[in-house]
């Protein structure tokens, strides 16, 4: 695969979201196979992830003939829409702090650490960072109360708003709940992966890129907490990173079409 860190259902999220979402259709497992080969993922690979999607509620499989397509459930409906309002609407820098914080408190034991790291993750695709043991917070107002409800933990977990004050320093809670140097250190990654005049040449062609483009960008935006930008360098890369995936996007939104429509096939569903 093209790099390690993209897993193969990251690229298929991406992938519906560039050619599913929106549409009421369903695709062809041989073309998402086809489109997959030029970025180097194996038949088995998208076999296995289209399986395990299915079978954890996201896809749904339509026969038609001996094709088998595959079409999206109402979850991720949900989940590729909030990919999209991260890509396009979030923005880059968070320029409308009112210094409010999100405060998550929860202890579960050992035994249900399965749970415990279900909650972490989900907090952390929130945007939010531990500040200690137990406490996690986040920037500004965030309702959790879905995401926690989902996970069967309402009644072991607390959650308020507050405002840091003196000793506690609002820069100093974002570096010590977010390594902010490596989110900065992702997004100069990606400005010299992606910043040349001819990025990635070893891809086939602009479809391949197109793929590959959103989900690194997309991979970057959901481990980047959006925090305030008045808590970050002045500098803070991720301003131009921005400029760059969507110069990139609309590009490829025009050169890989035409490839898409040539590869992909799709029918109508209800």
């Amino acid at each position: 695969m093209y790099r390690d860190s993209v897993t193969p259902q990251s690229l298929m999220l991406n992938f519906l979201g560039l050619y599913v979402f929106g549409r009421d259709t369903a695709v062809y497992s041989g073309s998402v196979i086809d489109v997959f080969g030029r970025v180097d993922v194996s038949e088995d690979a998208v076999r296995s992830t289209l399986t395990r999607m299915t079978a954890r509620g996201l896809l749904t499989k339509h026969r038609n003939g001996r094709k088998v397509y595959f079409g999206l459930t109402p979850r991720a409906t949900e989940v590729l829409r909030d990919g999209e309002r991260r890509i396009w609407q979030t923005g880059a820098l968070n320029t409308d702090w009112d210094g409010t914080w999100t405060l998550i408190g929860f202890s579960l034991p050992e035994s249900r650490r399965s749970e415990r790291h279900d909650l972490r993750s989900q907090l952390m695709w929130a945007g939010f960072g531990p500040v200690q043991n137990g406490l996690w917070i986040a920037p500004g107002h965030h309702d959790v109360t879905g995401m926690v409800e989902e996970l069967g933990l309402a009644e072991h977990v607390t959650v308020f708003t507050a405002q840091h004050a003196k000793p506690t320093e609002a820069a100093d809670l974002a570096h010590r709940a977010f390594d902010t140097a490596a989110i900065a250190a992702r997004y100069r990654d990606f400005l010299a992966r992606w910043g040349g005049p001819t990025p990635l040449e070893t891809l086939p062609d602009d479809l391949a890129r197109q793929l590959v483009l959103h989900s690194d960008w997309l991979e970057l935006v959901r481990q980047d907490p959006h925090l305030p930008a008045e808590l970050l360098d002045a500098e803070w890369p991720a301003i131009e990173a921005e400029q760059l995936f969507q110069s990139l996007a609309r590009r490829y939104a025009q050169t890989a079409t035409p490839l898409a429509e040539a590869a992909i096939e799709s029918i109508t569903i209800a």
